[in-house]
């Protein structure tokens, strides 16, 4: 059987289509705002460069639809990369930047080349791109909390096959010529789109999966101003002001600081094994905890969507070690009483002046270490840090 251009073109985008718009869907049903948002950008651009494809093989002297489908195509696959470092939690400025720059590239080589460009013009300013973004998006699965899931390494392995199959396609295009035998039977547009329907299938699947685990997990984790200042967890900002503060004048008074960072982890594994609510009742029950076992002068504030960390002045390591025990005990115990029997990995690490010195800065760094180690440490629930 001989698939022709135009039939295989209308098949890949009723994939795109259906696939993009169940993700979206499911993005808004989520009211997700972190990576899946950026993702839902990543299918509708996809949605829009396989209208634009079919729009190009339907219509005479469409040249614009090839400008507007290798945009497209480009901003799906830089979306795909953007929505990994949100994932992570990096930095998106420069990063968009050069995408928008690349989209915008790819658009107007074809328009720069106009009808006389031919069914390939301004190809290279689309292949190179799509390798780059899709190689980027791979190694971004493999570093950062997407290194902790298996399911993003199916994402990087999809991202990273594309990008070695632009790496191959843009070699043989530069070579060979696109009329070339080789590259019509290996990376013509008809072999292409049935690599694009399957790793949109697998790519909708796995980012539906990540997104999966982490958009509850933000919803239990979010509180109102208001009801964090009611519950004495205050932000990250006023916390850094208020330990600076602490550790001038104990550094004037050669008095001794400890902060403690309480880390909570495996809240995702609880909420896909067990469930939304007791996801979300662990990590209510964890908050308020920190709260009512910390001494009474401490100042608690959010540190990360899994953190909390607390900074007082003690008079002396043994202290610091015997509140930071308190904190784990009732937490222990207050985890022991949600339903399911539950028991989240907890650690919790303390970093004291007498190691670090009186740098906040360090001091945070210090505890957050501590409090990793120990909450992958089997026989240690809290650690203080040595130096």
């Amino acid at each position: 059987m001989t698939l022709d251009l135009a039939s295989v073109l209308v098949f890949t985008a009723l994939v795109v289509n259906v696939s993009g718009v169940l993700f979206i869907l499911e993005t808004l049903l989520r009211r997700d705002e972190g990576a899946g948002r950026i993702w839902s950008v990543a299918f509708l651009a996809g949605m829009l460069t396989t209208l634009a494809y079919t729009v190009w093989t339907q219509t005479d002297g469409a040249w614009w639809a090839i400008a507007v489908g290798n945009a497209a195509f480009v901003a799906g696959t830089g979306c795909m990369w953007l929505g990994c470092r949100r994932f992570n939690g990096r930095r998106m400025r420069w990063a968009s930047i050069l995408v928008a720059a690349a989209v915008l590239g790819a658009g107007v080589a074809v328009a720069v080349e106009g009808p006389a460009g031919g069914d390939w013009a301004g190809a290279l300013w689309m292949f190179v791109p799509l390798l780059v973004f899709a190689g980027a998006g791979s190694v971004e699965c493999l570093r950062g909390e997407m290194r902790e899931s298996r399911t993003a390494w199916v994402l990087g392995a999809v991202l990273g096959f594309q990008s070695l199959y632009y790496v191959s396609r843009t070699t043989a295009f530069v070579t060979s010529g696109p009329d070339s035998a080789l590259f019509e039977a290996a990376f013509g547009t008809i072999s292409t789109s049935f690599l694009t329907v399957t790793l949109t299938i697998v790519a909708v699947v796995v980012t539906s999966v990540l997104r999966a685990s982490r958009a509850p997990m933000r919803g239990y984790l979010r509180h109102p101003v208001a009801g964090d200042v009611e519950q004495g967890i205050v932000g990250d900002q006023s916390f850094a002001l208020v330990l600076d503060g602490l550790c001038r004048r104990a550094a004037q008074s050669g008095e001794a600081v400890a902060v403690t960072a309480v880390r909570l982890d495996d809240l995702d594994q609880i909420s896909t094994a067990f469930g939304s609510d007791v996801a979300g009742s662990v990590a209510a029950t964890w908050r308020t905890g920190v709260r009512r076992y910390a001494p009474t002068n401490a100042v608690v504030a959010e540190d990360g969507p899994t953190g909390l960390i607390l900074g007082l002045a003690v008079a002396s390591a043994q202290e610091a070690r015997r509140q930071a025990a308190a904190i784990y005990r009732g937490l222990f115990d207050e985890l022991g009483k949600v339903g399911g029997g539950v028991i989240p990995v907890v650690g919790v690490g303390v970093a004291l002046s007498d190691t670090v010195g009186h740098d906040p800065a360090e001091l945070v760094r210090a505890a957050r270490e501590a409090a990793s180690r120990a909450a992958a440490n089997v026989e240690t629930s809290v650690l203080v840090d040595e130096g």
